[in-house]
């Protein structure tokens, strides 16, 4: 067993942010590449709205297609009820995904900007979201903007250990506490870990402002044993739906694993395919990514 289970996140929280479309084959060679890099979680799709994110227009025909890996589940973002009707569909017709990711936000300004509703409605949603999906998937509850909001700045750590232990009591498998603006820092993300206990949650850094792999050793050291990250360290918030300022993009994978593997924490990856992947990243996207690794090289460890 590795020590640390990372869910890679290119194709759907990375794709979010780009502005054209990438091509179904396209992602179909990524997810592949990254099941071939030893990957057990994938998020791979959204139910979002394809009119307010095109980017995930092709769910279905995706999930139709993805080859299935034995070990491997791939997940899919879920906002509202409507979405897991539509995953549950997937799943009766043989195409489903394993997971499914049922989202708030720790603040009701981005509830209103990213779900467009409140927060009690948005729990009401993820109440009813659990009771429709039936124990069929594996649910992960995400609990965005838990470090600091674009609109309302600094969030209550002791909110955000509320929103895990809801999610939790509704029957979520993991809960992934989101810094979905960059503001986090070690010793907030420290305090904020060691608040939640036992609680088996995952940390999801975005790099705004530089401090995303510090804060991903800060949980390590708190404790926690999953993390997200993206390829390239693409991604963000959705490209029609503007908030947070500079390259909002997740935790840098290829770096991420190097700084795992050089500290002796096991990630379970083949780094070859990694790095092979990370190419194809960067092909598919037509552009140099932001990986120092994949400039600089990985380091021998022993």
């Amino acid at each position: 067993m590795a020590d640390v289970t990372i869910c890679e996140c290119f194709a759907r929280d990375g794709l979010q942010h780009e502005e054209q479309f990438v091509p179904t084959a396209t992602k179909l060679g990524l997810l592949g590449a990254f099941a071939a890099a030893g990957f057990t979680r994938i998020e791979a799709t959204s139910y979002s709205n394809p009119a307010r994110v095109p980017a995930f227009a092709d769910a279905s025909e995706l999930l139709a297609r993805l080859p299935r890996t034995e070990g491997v589940a791939y997940k899919a973002t879920c906002p509202n009820p409507r979405a897991v009707q539509r995953a549950l569909a997937d799943l009766d017709a043989g195409r489903g995904a394993e997971e499914l990711s049922l989202l708030v936000s720790a603040t009701e300004s981005h509830t209103e900007r990213n779900l467009r509703t409140t927060r009690d409605r948005q729990w009401a949603n993820v109440a009813e979201m659990i009771e429709l999906a039936g124990g069929r998937f594996r649910l992960v509850g995400v609990v965005s903007v838990a470090f600091g909001c674009p609109f309302e700045g600094a969030v209550d750590p002791g909110s955000v250990a509320e929103d895990v232990a809801r999610f939790r009591d509704l029957g979520a498998d993991l809960v992934t506490v989101g810094d979905t603006v960059g503001v986090a820092n070690p010793r907030s993300v420290k305090a904020l870990f060691d608040r939640l206990g036992d609680a088996p949650a995952v940390a999801h850094f975005h790099n705004t402002r530089g401090a995303a792999l510090a804060n991903c050793v800060a949980a390590l050291d708190a404790g926690c044993r999953h993390f997200d990250s993206a390829f390239g360290g693409v991604g963000g918030h959705p490209a029609q739906i503007t908030y947070g300022q500079g390259m909002t993009g997740n935790a840098c994978t290829e770096d991420l694993v190097e700084l795992f593997e050089s500290m002796g924490v096991d990630t379970g990856l083949d780094r070859d395919a990694v790095a092979a992947a990370s190419r194809e990243c960067e092909r598919a996207l037509g552009r140099e990514l932001h990986s120092l690794v994949a400039r600089a090289g990985e380091v021998a460890h022993a």
